[in-house]
């Protein structure tokens, strides 16, 4: 009977539990602009090579800053680091344009700046005032590639050996493992 009452219990909770995920998967919501350190990358135009060549200068400057950014603990930290690197990043995004025969240059700064909602990996930021890296190419008028810098949504190296390994428990699990190994 107990066995009946707790596997009862069991089902009912995992339902409600699966039916609270599914609800909210798409909710997920950060009040807290300040816990945020954006990445916005803005093209000379809208024209297709600006285009392109924006998201060549993303690839360079996202590889140059993905170690420098991972030992990062807060936004504060992140910011630091990153105005500590503004002239190499400047740099970065200069000579990538050279390279591919543009012959505007860029512009790196950090700023608060209002930015609309947007959703990046299934975490929404709502609409308000946020401290990013601002790279203009150029102009700085064509559309923008954005992420987040910190926490590191962007800034993620998959083939990164000597990051932590994040392991996930279950204490659901574990405590129906614990309930059938008392048998």
């Amino acid at each position: 009977m107990k066995k009946s009452i707790f596997f009862i219990f069991l089902s009912v909770a995992v339902i409600s539990l699966t039916a609270v995920i599914i609800l909210n998967k798409d909710k997920v919501k950060y009040e807290q602009n300040n816990d945020y350190l954006r990445i916005h990358i803005r093209a000379n135009s809208n024209s297709q090579t600006d285009q392109a060549v924006k998201y060549k200068v993303k690839e360079k400057i996202v590889e140059y800053l993905t170690p420098i950014i991972a030992s990062s603990q807060n936004q504060n930290t992140a910011k630091a680091t990153i105005i500590e690197h503004l002239d190499d990043i400047t740099e970065i995004a200069n000579s990538t344009l050279k390279k591919n025969n543009f012959f505007y240059t860029a512009n790196a700064k950090i700023k608060t700046e209002l930015f609309p909602a947007r959703t990046y990996a299934g975490i929404t930021l709502e609409a308000g005032t946020y401290e990013a890296l601002i790279i203009d190419l150029g102009s700085g008028s064509g559309d923008n590639w954005w992420c987040v810098m910190f926490p590191p949504l962007c800034f993620v190296d998959a083939s990164n050996t000597n990051s932590q390994t994040i392991k996930y428990k279950s204490k659901l699990y574990e405590l129906i493992n614990n309930f059938f190994d008392k048998k």
